[in-house]
């Protein structure tokens, strides 16, 4: 299932094509698009091009947003496992036989998932995901996912029947709502990964991660979610988190500030000033004075 908004016709294509090169056939794989109501932009026709009729294509009537166009995927979705593949990431082949063959043997797990390699708009591969070793075995240990998201959403595959008793995205985040869906998952019905490398995620100025960061609403809603994990998890330290996350706010206000963008640098920053203890203030400008002074 491919959610689509406004898409850029090179990145569909690699996306589609990356599914269809392992296309096992129509009665065993569903290959669906589904357009979140993109604007002046003919998605179906370019599917078309793309992929003729193998590929069905399908529009939310009005934009549902992130939440609303992921769950309508797992909706829409006919088969066993439901993997959601965002327009501007892709799979490396043997993605789906080496998931198929885990799921044959463990039977018994919610969610799968594969590591991700981290590519820039250019194709360039800048990066890999983590491995997630708690669960290479399965199991319902989330303790790697309290911090930070090991994976990334192109790398994951989840049971339909999970979905249907479970409910979908939560609406009430807008940047961390794979992430929470993720440990969901696996904390109520297991989770099995592998070490292999078997997908990629495109990290994209133009996609809607980016825009969340430039604004800082991304670290609002991880301060929402660890709300959420303080509730669910009862070793969850939601004052180490929230830490984490002025740390990142810091870090890339500083490195927006560098690019020259320096409306979403200010956002950033405003999120850390708000956020963060007055240890971790002292250490910042303590540090900023030092290296004037060097300088």
């Amino acid at each position: 299932m491919i959610p689509t908004y406004n898409p850029r016709r090179d990145y569909l294509e690699q996306a589609l094509s990356s599914v269809l090169s392992q296309d096992p056939g129509q009665g065993r794989m569903q290959i669906e698009v589904v357009d979140d109501c993109s604007n002046g932009l003919d998605v179906a026709a370019m599917v078309r091009s793309i992929a003729g009729a193998r590929v069905a294509f399908s529009k939310t009537p009005t934009n549902l947003g992130l939440a609303g166009c992921w769950n309508t995927c797992a909706e829409r979705s006919m088969g066993a496992w439901v993997h959601i593949l965002h327009q501007d990431d892709y799979v490396l082949p043997g993605f789906y036989e080496r998931l198929e063959s885990l799921s044959t043997a463990n039977c018994v797990v919610g969610l799968m998932a594969a590591r991700s390699f981290l590519v820039g708009e250019d194709g360039v591969i800048e990066g890999v995901t983590e491995r997630i070793q708690r669960i290479e075995t399965g199991g319902k240990d989330v303790h790697e996912f309290y911090y930070e998201s090991p994976v990334r959403c192109p790398g994951i595959v989840v049971r339909r029947e999970f979905y249907e008793r479970h409910g979908g995205f939560r609406s009430d985040l807008k940047f961390t709502l794979d992430y929470e869906m993720w440990t969901r998952v696996i904390s109520t019905s297991g989770g099995l990964a592998t070490a292999e490398v078997l997908a990629a995620y495109r990290q994209a100025s133009g996609n809607e991660t980016s825009r969340l960061i430039r604004t800082g609403e991304a670290f609002e809603d991880y301060s929402r979610l660890h709300k959420i994990f303080a509730q669910r998890y009862a070793d969850f330290d939601i004052k180490r988190a929230n830490r984490n996350t002025c740390g990142m706010a810091l870090s890339y206000s500083k490195r927006l500030e560098q690019l020259g963008d320096h409306d979403a640098a200010r956002a950033c920053y405003n999120f850390w000033k708000k956020n963060s203890t007055v240890r971790q203030k002292a250490r910042h400008f303590i540090g900023s004075a030092v290296r004037r002074i060097s300088g």
